[in-house]
């Protein structure tokens, strides 16, 4: 399981999409640097508007990565990937209340600022997001490689 990697990830310092997405660069060949800057813009709900989950966008893109479609004229192949990224955002509702990273934090609207808040103690004691980093990592190993 790559929860506990996705989890120390995010205590480590990486955003929320970060660390479910890098968990998991290896099994697609692709490097960690990689990995980290291609999700990177993802945190904190796409560049911390708090929209949807940036765990939500990484289990897309690595749905996406191990079935998705190549193929512009494959419709059933994009069926296929569009059900899959709603069968495990479903889940993630299920067990998290909703997908949207605000609703998760219970605050109103988009930050004001850019600027990431200040990885204290006193932050990750206050936030869920360490248990919702290690929710999108299980449902991923769930749905993709169980």
């Amino acid at each position: 399981m790559r929860a506990d990697e996705a989890e120390k990830l995010f205590r480590s310092g990486y955003n929320c999409a970060q660390s479910v997405f890098a968990a998991y660069a290896d099994l697609f060949d692709m490097d960690f640097e990689t990995a980290l800057k291609m999700s990177g813009a993802l945190g904190g709900g796409v560049g911390r508007m708090r929209e949807v989950c940036g765990t939500v966008l990484a289990m897309s893109m690595i749905a996406g990565l191990k079935e998705g479609n190549a193929d512009p004229e494959n419709e059933e192949a994009k069926e296929h990937i569009y059900a899959l990224v709603r069968r495990m955002s479903n889940m993630f509702k299920e067990r998290q209340g909703t997908i949207i990273c605000r609703e998760i934090l219970g605050i109103e609207g988009m930050e004001e600022s850019a600027k990431p808040s200040v990885r204290t103690p006193e932050f990750y004691a206050s936030r869920p997001c360490a248990g919702i980093v290690r929710c999108a990592a299980e449902i991923i190993d769930e749905v993709l490689f169980s």
